[in-house]
């Protein structure tokens, strides 16, 4: 630990800013600054509660607004649109005079054309240009970072920072806690006049986030430990991150970081739950019942429960996935009590902007023969025929934008067509399907479908967000091939740091396992 200067009889001044994405380094879509909602000035402050003139902080803190940069997930960020985006944070950071400290906003799996580690690039020039400015003081001002548990901690991206906290519930229902953490932490270590040790130790496993939700063991336990943990004297806060399992580079792994004024306490709590973890890694296990597409779609005819739900998980955009694969689509119309209407379905959002405009073109209750899908994913099937009538139209511009939890929706076109007993929602620009207000409308921007209705609802997505997991009578996680596969083994992992778990599961056997060392950073 090392002593600083306490801040006492002035306003703290913090910036806030950041740039958030998950990247799938096996999708073909590529991100640009056009897919990143861009917040500034009092629209960024007004993100946060704990930024109000009205909360405890007000007096101490003056908050600085820079840059925050967040976008749905998706393909890897071409480099001219990640270089625009961390010049003008830097620009930003350099230009707003002396901070004590940065509430720095990320997710932490962010992929660029041309780096390894887009977290270790960026965290390094915002560094630099904090410590250009320095505190008001004259010292150097501290770093506090608030993450997805689905980033990657480099130890290169590591050292530059002061403090880093992560969510600790997969769904991230505890999102905006985890910001407010951050940057309370930050502002008692500021006041305190401490700079903590760091803890750090990667473990070499790596899985899939509907492997390591928080609504099963052996996450459950592991992620209810860490407010234990930060209870102890001496320890600040303790953080677990899964790693992100569809990216290929050599951070993606676990990692641990146990942030306090102790350090060996520090090094022993993180030792002591990288090795939990590295000993559990056999236990975690998919989220749901799963199987294949058709194995799936079968049982869910059969049962009686309804709606009955089925994730498309490999193609998921809330994980990475291009979002326009109409494997699904064709595993659905091939089933006879789905193409016959005996049973109902609604399979949202494939991806495809020309088919969405010739639906607008023929107009509701036209019949129209589309090319559905397959045209960014090339990979995993080309497009789908379907002749069907137009059930509904949605124009973006009668629709909400929404940035729950740090993600970005905004406004899209919709078509919804009916092919049989199947309703497909086709979309414009890549969009999850999360809640009941994605699907009815117009209010709430959506067809005025009601998923409710439908025998079975088959949503490109992954382990089931709240909303969705509520409105399910049952359900099935179908392994459905795609740039976010939930078999990472298919998907053909060639850079990332071997032995890593599931890579290689039996590496170690022989021996005493993995160095699990922690490092005080």
């Amino acid at each position: 630990m090392t002593r600083t200067t306490p801040v006492h009889g002035r306003r703290l001044r913090i910036g806030i800013g950041g740039i958030g994405i998950e990247s799938s380094t096996f999708c073909p879509h590529r991100s640009t600054t056009d897919d990143f909602r861009q917040t500034r000035g009092q629209d960024l402050l007004d993100r946060y509660t704990w930024t109000r003139p009205d909360s405890d902080l007000a007096d101490l803190v003056e908050w600085v607004p820079l840059l925050h940069a967040t976008s749905l997930p998706g393909g890897p960020v071409e480099a001219e649109s990640y270089l625009t985006l961390k010049d003008e944070l830097v620009t930003r950071i350099r230009e707003s005079g002396p901070l004590d400290g940065l509430v720095y906003d990320i997710h932490g799996a962010m992929s660029v054309i041309g780096l390894t580690d887009a977290e270790g690039d960026l965290t390094e020039a915002v560094r630099a240009a904090l410590d250009h400015i320095g505190t008001p003081d004259g010292s150097r001002p501290m770093i506090s970072t608030a993450m997805d548990l689905h980033g990657n901690v480099s130890r290169r991206f590591a050292e530059p920072v002061d403090l880093l906290t992560a969510h600790r519930l997969a769904p991230h229902e505890d999102a905006w806690d985890t910001r407010e953490r951050a940057a309370r932490n930050l502002v008692r270590c500021l006041r305190d006049g401490v700079r903590p040790h760091r803890a750090w130790v990667q473990v070499p496993v790596l899985l899939p986030g509907e492997k390591t939700s928080t609504r099963l063991e052996p996450a459950m336990s592991l992620y209810a430990s860490l407010a234990d943990i930060e209870t102890k004297d001496g320890i600040l806060d303790a953080a677990m991150w899964v790693g992100y399992a569809w990216a290929d580079e050599p951070r993606c792994k676990a990692a641990i970081v146990v942030t306090g004024e102790d350090a060996e306490l520090a090094a022993r709590e993180a030792e002591s739950l990288a090795r939990r973890y590295w000993d559990a890694r056999k236990d975690f296990v998919f989220v749901g019942p799963t199987g294949s597409a058709e194995e799936c779609i079968d049982q869910a005819v059969a049962s009686t429960k309804r709606p009955f739900l089925i994730s498309d998980s490999g193609d998921n955009p809330t994980a990475g996935g291009a979002g326009d694969l109409a494997y699904m689509l064709e595993k659905l119309l091939a089933h006879d009590a789905i193409r016959t209407g005996e049973v109902t379905a609604v399979h949202p959002g494939i991806t495809d902007p020309a088919a969405v405009a010739a639906c607008f073109a023929a107009g509701v209750g036209a019949e129209v023969t589309l090319s559905v899908g397959g045209k960014v994913d090339t990979h995993h099937g080309g497009p789908y025929e379907l002749t069907g009538t137009v059930e509904a139209l949605q124009r973006a511009a009668d629709q909400k934008d929404r940035a729950e939890g740090g993600a970005y929706d905004r406004g899209v076109d919709m078509a919804a067509v009916r092919v049989g007993g199947l309703t497909v929602i086709l979309v414009e620009r890549r969009k999850p399907f999360h809640t009941l207000a994605d699907f009815t409308g117009p209010a709430d921007g959506g067809l005025g479908i009601d998923p409710r209705t439908y025998d079975l609802v088959v949503v490109k997505i992954g382990y089931l967000e709240p909303e969705l997991y509520d409105m399910a009578a049952d359900w099935l996680l179908a392994l459905t091939p795609g740039g976010v596969d939930q078999d990472l083994l298919r998907l053909g992992h060639h850079r990332v740091e071997r032995p890593l778990y599931p890579f290689d599961e039996d590496a170690y056997e022989a021996g005493d396992g993995p160095d699990l060392r922690a490092a005080l950073l």
